[in-house]
């Protein structure tokens, strides 16, 4: 529960070509704003400055993002085939991840289908939030899904609360977050999506756990540890077990779902609900964006 500082970088997994790290709750990836002097760049120069690479904008290859306020596995490209080799993973769809969280109220379903198509919000004083099709002012939504499986209920501070593990099968900004409030039970902590009322709690609590990239020669599979435990914090309350962690991520990686169809705007609504026999979906224009960032800084020569 300590808060981000330069020395408490927390690394999973390194090697000469990739590292893995438990990203901090409440740090930003990189900024180009010169205040900002917390991030996850600034902490790799700290802990590795032989290996930070002057030919790149932030010194160091991201190989995908992380919302400021959600902590977990993060990978990182240590030189220029590597990045090729971890861009074209993400490209055809071959990572899988999955992440813990604790969410508001009682979770009805032990295994959920989240299936609500996201876009950009412009409605007033909420520009900067993503939305759901149907809600004001929802710009250009985009289909999506989530798997969302319940593994324990409680509370937290008195409050009823459920940890679930959700896997998202799309890579939308916010997806989780706003899949997670569109049924009603927002992630505790998620101040944004829980229209400023959820402040009290320290962090947003979401946590990338795992991150499986199948990599040749070299693959990665890395699970950040669960910070949601009571040793950890005491305010959690775990009442009623539904399954072990350990067994829903054994079934998801067993068992692992189709990537979701893209599909044009002014589609049928999307709803709550199973969808069967997807392919993989189009490029977002901020994965599209990401990418082109990517090819112009690493070369795929």
């Amino acid at each position: 529960m300590e808060p981000a500082s330069l020395e408490n970088l927390r690394v999973l997994y390194h090697s000469d070509d990739f590292i893995v790290i438990n990203k901090h709750w409440d740090i930003r990836i990189d900024s180009k704003m010169w205040y900002e002097k917390q991030t996850v760049q600034s902490q790799l120069r700290h802990r590795f400055p032989e290996l930070a690479d002057p030919g790149t904008y932030y010194g160091f290859r991201f190989c995908h993002q992380l919302d400021f306020s959600t902590s977990g596995a993060l990978c990182v490209a240590l030189n220029k085939a590597a990045a090729g080799r971890a861009y074209r993973c993400f490209k055809e769809r071959l990572v899988t991840k999955a992440y813990l969280a604790l969410v508001r109220g009682s979770v009805q379903s032990s295994r959920m289908t989240l299936d609500f198509s996201i876009g950009r919000s412009t409605a007033e004083g909420r520009t900067h939030m993503m939305c759901i099709a149907g809600s004001d002012g929802c710009e250009n939504p985009k289909p999506c899904q989530t798997e969302l499986v319940v593994l324990e209920y409680g509370s937290y501070s008195g409050d009823p609360v459920t940890k679930v593990l959700l896997q998202p099968l799309t890579g939308r900004t916010h997806q989780l977050r706003v899949h997670c409030s569109a049924i009603g039970h927002p992630i505790v902590g998620d101040f944004t999506y829980s229209l400023r009322t959820d402040s009290a709690p320290y962090r947003m609590m979401l946590h990338a756990y795992l991150l499986r990239l199948p990599l040749e020669p070299e693959p990665v599979e890395v699970i950040a540890p669960d910070p949601f435990l009571p040793k950890l914090d005491p305010l959690w309350a775990p009442q009623h077990k539904v399954q072990p962690l350990e067994g829903a991520l054994e079934q998801l990686l067993q068992h692992p779902k189709d990537p979701v169809e893209g599909e044009e705007q002014g589609s049928s609504p999307q709803h709550a609900g199973t969808v069967e026999g997807k392919t993989a979906p189009r490029e977002t224009e901020e994965q599209i964006a990401q990418c082109q960032q990517w090819l112009s800084e690493w070369g795929m020569d």
